[in-house]
């Protein structure tokens, strides 16, 4: 039997494995496992005398793989990014981004709902997880909602929704995950995420304010906020702006001249100014000890998941499944944009069986190269390629359509993991109830990756300035 079969049988039982219930992982790290000691044994003629030493060769194959890649420096963005979304929750930015925002905007149709979008965008600027947005603004702004006679579906489809957007908006832990896989600049995608992710908020806020005006009794407007009450409300959330500019001059200097350092300086910096910020708001020990832990428990479940692909992954480099496939898609005679199209609704599918940072570390180093091949290579000059675009801003502008279809699956079921926690911070609510409050959102997500394919500018504009 040939390596690219022993591959694809692997892979599709460890796909059986993940749809039945089994942690990404662990699924993707046992079969890995599998595939090596197969592989390295065909290489020994099926020899019975010498399956031990297959099994010792894939051993030490795969135990190169955890320290190799785990320890590598861009990785530590990852646990920095983490803590400071936890960090700024004990130091009240969040009620406070989600007050100004309320006196600032909440005038609208909608426009409680509208504010809890744009919170939850700026949230997204300190935070690197989806899912501490969504449980932070869960306890926030659903409370408000309710209270003027908001669905309490839709509400809770606000704050899920919402909360996506910390996977575009730097600092992204997806984003991180994404370069280190595919071995680009971590600053130039944290740049990219910045207006991808505006976009994005922009368009959930239409979808609620067009609700609003075409359905009787949405989302009531809100208003009698003063001009001094607007005023007043901003101070407390420009500590925001403090953050973002950190980071921001830590990856890439609009001032001209080299940045500031790397972005893994700037998310270390950034959480310690977030965490000045937090102790001269009152926080105490307690809370303190709260946000490492929460932040210990999320990196180890990302890192887990990361070597436990990894040793999968090193199987399909012996397996050469990522070049059997990049070959089988260039040799397609559908347009090359419609090839694209199809791979985005394949990851729309996977999303609904798998978390976003698994579902892409399994996918990535397949798909990935092929994406790069129908472009012309990673290599290629903008004018010889397909899409119209260098090979390393198709992986930017590729890097970002994955990571918006990450966002997708995490509000899609049956395991949407941003409504499975607003469902938990909620006594109130089902997971049920979260998932037909969100559903509209599906249609703003289509339309915003419709126009980031049609329009790569929006994604490639801010990284070809550096």
């Amino acid at each position: 039997m040939e390596p690219i079969d022993i591959g694809l049988i692997v892979t599709g039982g460890m796909l059986v494995l993940v749809i039945l219930g089994m942690r990404v992982a662990f699924a993707a790290a046992a079969c890995g496992m599998v595939g090596l000691i197969w592989i390295f044994w065909a290489k020994f003629g099926y020899d019975p005398a010498r399956f031990g030493k297959a099994v010792t060769v894939a051993v030490k194959t795969a135990g190169q793989v955890p320290h190799s890649k785990v320890s590598a420096q861009s990785l530590s963005l990852i646990p920095t990014f983490i803590l400071i979304g936890y960090l700024a929750y004990y130091a009240g930015l969040t009620k406070a981004l989600f007050e100004a925002a309320k006196r600032w905007i909440a005038w609208v149709p909608g426009g409680l709902a509208v504010s809890t979008v744009f919170a939850t965008a700026g949230f997204a600027a300190v935070s690197g997880a989806s899912v501490a947005t969504s449980a932070v603004f869960a306890r926030i702004a659903i409370p408000e909602m309710l209270s003027i006679g908001y669905d309490k579906k839709f509400a809770a489809g606000v704050v899920a929704a919402g909360g996506t957007l910390a996977s575009l908006i730097p600092p992204s832990a997806i984003l991180v995950i994404y370069a280190i896989i595919v071995e680009q600049d971590v600053g130039k995608l944290l740049l990219a995420g910045f207006l991808p992710g505006i976009f994005s908020a922009l368009i959930y806020a239409l979808l609620i304010i067009g609700m609003a005006m075409s359905i009787k009794g949405f989302g009531p407007p809100v208003g009698g906020f003063t001009w001094r009450e607007r005023l007043v409300a901003l101070p407390p959330a420009l500590p925001i702006l403090v953050v973002v500019a950190t980071i921001v001059l830590f990856v890439y200097n609009p001032f001209g001249g080299d940045a500031w350092g790397t972005p893994t300086e700037g998310g270390a910096i950034g959480a310690f100014v977030v965490f000045l910020m937090a102790l001269y708001r009152g926080m105490r020990w307690g809370q303190f000890k709260d946000a490492l832990l929460e932040t210990a428990k999320l990196s180890v479940m990302i890192f887990t998941i990361i070597w436990g692909v990894l040793i999968y992954v090193r199987f399909l480099g012996f397996a050469d499944l990522p070049g059997a496939f990049a070959d089988w898609i260039t040799s397609l005679t559908m347009s090359p944009m419609l090839i694209l199209v199809c791979i985005l609704l394949a990851y729309a599918v996977l999303g609904m069986f798998m978390d976003a940072i698994g579902m892409l570390l399994l996918t990535l180093p397949v798909v990935y190269p092929a994406v790069m091949a129908l472009n012309g290579g990673e290599f290629v000059s903008a004018a010889d390629s397909t899409f119209g675009m260098s090979g390393p801003m198709c992986a930017i502008w590729f890097g970002i359509l994955v990571v918006k279809m990450a966002e997708f699956c995490l509000i899609t079921p049956p395991i949407g993991l941003n409504c499975f926690v607003v469902a938990g911070v909620r006594d109130d609510l089902s997971v049920q109830d979260v998932f037909k409050g969100v559903t509209p959102f599906f249609i703003a997500d289509a339309i915003t990756i419709g126009l980031l394919v049609a329009f790569p500018m929006i994604v490639l504009w801010l990284p070809g300035q550096v």
